[in-house]
């Protein structure tokens, strides 16, 4: 293995998850016809730090910690509060939601915050890096740091260029959005993360439960 095939398989893994629905690419939709192209890169960016701490931390040992059966409930249960609070916000705003108002508007939020807050509060990504991830890191790190470097390389330029790809249609089709087609977006996209969040906590207290 190069680290050209290091790269180019970390890429592809990566954009074969990048592609699963889930609550950052839902947020991603919302955003961007919200914001535009920019919600995908700037989504991805606070994504992405979080991935680069999270790397640095399994090298140091952590994958142990995260592999619990206790950090997998709280990081769903919380991750579950977060997805319905931001749903409830979502809900609460659609009857005052117009295209006009959000284009002439400050921006609202942090969206590289909210980035790596959807990141943080998935256990599915977090078991992900414990398991599949920290395996590829270990094999990768043979070829030292620049192994690590080509790994992470490829892994987050996948999740840059699909997130792009995403936001970039949704943000460029915004001039030919209706207040009430942009209502129906942000409501469908609430939709989808009282779903994930139904989903987060269900499988917490599957966890406690059994």
């Amino acid at each position: 293995m190069t680290l050209f095939t290091i790269f180019f398989s970390s890429f592809l893994i990566a954009l074969s998850g990048a592609m699963m629905p889930g609550p950052l690419l839902t947020a991603a939709i919302g955003e961007a016809s919200r914001r535009g192209f920019i919600a995908g890169p700037l989504l991805v960016a606070g994504h992405g730090i979080l991935e680069l701490v999270l790397v640095a931390a399994l090298l140091l040992g952590l994958a142990p910690y995260l592999q619990q059966q206790e950090v997998f409930v709280a990081i769903a249960l919380a991750g579950a509060a977060i997805l319905f609070r931001m749903a409830f916000g979502m809900f609460r705003s659609l009857p005052s939601l117009s295209l006009r108002l959000e284009a002439g508007a400050a921006q609202r939020g942090n969206l590289i915050f909210t980035g790596i807050i959807l990141s943080a509060f998935n256990p599915y990504w977090v078991i992900w890096w414990a398991t599949i991830g920290l395996a590829y890191i270990l094999h990768c790190r043979r070829f030292g740091l620049a192994g690590i470097l080509f790994f992470f390389a490829g892994h987050i330029l996948a999740d840059f260029a699909w997130y792009s790809a995403v936001t970039g249609a949704v943000g460029g089709g915004r001039r030919f959005l209706s207040d009430r087609l942009y209502r129906a977006i942000i409501g469908g996209c609430a939709v989808l993360l009282v779903f994930f969040a139904g989903y987060f906590f269900h499988v917490g207290l599957q966890k406690i439960l059994s």
